[in-house]
C-alpha cells in the first residue's frame, strides 16, 4: 500500500515537472516569435541555394551550347551526335543538332560517297596457306603432321568505347545465306542456326524498316542463295551494292549487276554498303567520316581465303556504345583483311555460335531482330535445307511493316 502511494506520488512529480517544461517550450513568447523567423530563415537559405544551383546549371549549359555552336570541337562532336542518330530510328532528331537542309545534304553526301566506294573493281587473289612438301628421303624416317584450322574461331575484341568479336571462318565454301522459313515476316539467326543445324550466324543483309518497325521480311536489293536467286528489286540492267562469296569461296564487295554476279559465278549474296576495303586498302580516311558511333556487322576476306566477320556491340553504356566504320575497317585491316564491306547494324547484329549468341544485342529480346536474310556456317553446306521464301511474290506484294 505505501509503496503503491509512494509510485503515484513520483508520478504526479514527473507530471509537473514534464509538464512545466513543456509549458516553457510551447507557451513562452520569446519561442512564439522565435520560431516563425527561424522557419523564414531556413526558407530564405534553401531558396537562395536552389537559385544557386539553377543559374549554374544554366550557366553551364549555355556554356555547353555555346561550346557546341560555336567551336570547331564543338561542332565535331555535334555531327558525330547527329552521324550516330542517323543510324537510328531516331533520324529525325539529328535536325535539331545540325537542321534539317544539314541533314539532308549529309545523308546524300554519305550516299554519294557510299557509292563511289563500290566501284573500283576488285583483284585479290584467294591464296590459300601452302601445305609443307615432304621432307626428301632419308636413312631416318620423318613424319609430318598438319595442324588442321577449326572451322570456326572466335576471338573477343575491345577497343576505345566498344567491345564484340571477330569470327573466322577457315573455309569460305561453308558458308551459305540463310532466308526466313515462313512467308510473312522474318526470323531471328538463332532460330535460323537452330533450323537449319548451322554451326555459326551471323546477320545478313538490309532490309525495308518502314518507322523502324519492320517485320523483316522484305529484302533491299537482291538475295542470293546456293547459286539462286531468292529476290530481286532491281531490273535486269541495274547494279546494287553486294556483298557475298562465289563458287570458289572468293568473297564479292562492290556494285555490281546481276548479270555481272551471273557470269562472276556468284552462289550467296545481299545489297549492303558499304565496301571498306578494297585491294588491301582501306577507304575510309578517319573516324570523322565512319558514320557515327553504333553496333556493327562486318565481312571481310583474308589472303589465304578465311572470311573474317567483325561483330561489335553499342548503345549499352558500361557494356559498350559502339563502334564507327573506321573502327570496322581497321579491325579488318589488322586481322589481315584484303577486302571487306558493312553489313546491316544496329539492332540487327547479332553473332551465334553452337546455339549461343555469343553478343549483346541492342534488342530487349536478347536475340536480335526478325531478319531477312543471315549469312550461316555449315560443316555440310550442301545438305542445309534452304528455300525461297519468296518464291511466287513480287517486291509489290509484301507489306514490310505488317505482322
Amino acid at each position: 500500500m505505501g509503496f503503491g502511494a509512494n509510485r503515484r506520488e513520483g508520478e504526479g512529480v514527473r507530471t509537473k515537472v514534464t509538464a512545466g517544461l513543456a509549458g516553457e517550450s510551447s507557451d513562452s513568447p520569446l519561442s512564439r516569435k522565435a520560431l516563425p523567423k527561424q522557419a523564414v530563415r531556413r526558407k530564405r537559405i534553401w531558396l537562395r541555394i536552389v537559385a544557386a544551383f539553377f543559374a549554374f546549371f544554366l550557366l553551364l549549359g549555355a556554356s555547353g551550347a555555346g561550346w557546341l555552336f560555336l567551336t570547331p570541337s564543338g561542332n565535331n562532336i555535334r555531327y558525330l551526335m547527329a552521324d550516330t542518330l542517323i543510324t537510328t530510328q531516331h533520324r529525325v532528331w539529328a535536325k535539331y543538332l545540325i537542321g534539317q537542309h544539314a541533314l539532308d545534304t549529309r545523308v546524300q553526301a554519305y550516299q554519294r560517297q557510299f557509292d563511289a566506294m563500290g566501284e573500283e573493281r576488285d583483284t585479290h587473289v584467294i591464296r590459300p596457306a601452302a601445305v609443307a612438301a615432304p621432307a626428301p628421303a632419308s636413312k631416318s624416317p620423318v613424319v609430318q603432321t598438319v595442324q588442321a584450322k577449326p572451322l570456326v574461331e572466335i576471338e573477343p575484341i575491345s577497343g576505345r568505347g566498344y567491345s564484340g568479336y571477330v569470327m573466322t571462318v577457315n573455309d569460305p565454301t561453308k558458308i551459305r545465306i540463310a532466308v526466313p522459313e515462313k512467308q510473312g515476316r522474318g526470323e531471328r539467326v538463332p532460330s535460323m542456326v537452330q533450323r537449319t543445324g548451322a554451326v555459326a550466324g551471323v546477320n545478313g543483309g538490309g532490309f525495308a524498316d518502314p518507322n523502324w518497325e519492320g517485320n523483316g521480311f522484305q529484302p533491299i536489293g537482291i538475295v542470293m542463295s546456293g547459286g539462286q536467286l531468292f529476290y530481286s528489286d532491281l531490273g535486269r540492267s541495274k547494279s546494287t551494292q553486294v556483298v557475298g562469296i562465289d563458287g570458289a569461296g572468293k568473297m564479292v564487295a562492290g556494285r555490281y549487276s546481276l548479270d555481272e554476279l551471273k557470269r562472276m559465278d556468284v552462289r550467296e549474296a545481299v545489297t549492303f554498303q558499304p565496301r571498306i576495303i578494297v585491294n588491301g586498302k582501306g577507304l575510309i580516311k578517319n573516324a570523322a567520316d565512319g558514320w557515327g558511333i553504333a553496333p556493327r556487322t562486318a565481312m571481310g576476306q583474308r589472303e589465304d581465303g578465311a572470311i573474317l566477320f567483325v561483330v561489335i556491340d553499342g548503345r549499352q553504356p558500361g557494356h559498350s556504345i559502339g563502334a564507327n566504320l573506321y573502327d570496322v575497317q581497321q579491325i579488318m585491316l589488322e586481322h589481315g583483311a584484303v577486302i571487306a564491306a558493312n553489313l546491316d547494324g544496329g539492332s540487327s547484329t547479332v553473332l551465334v555460335k553452337d546455339g549461343e549468341v555469343l553478343n549483346k544485342p541492342s534488342t530487349t529480346s536478347g536475340d536480335g531482330r526478325y531478319l531477312p536474310t543471315a549469312f550461316l556456317v555449315f560443316e555440310h553446306p550442301e545438305q542445309a535445307d534452304i528455300r525461297n521464301v519468296w518464291e511466287g511474290l513480287k517486291p509489290g506484294d509484301i507489306d514490310a511493316g505488317k505482322w
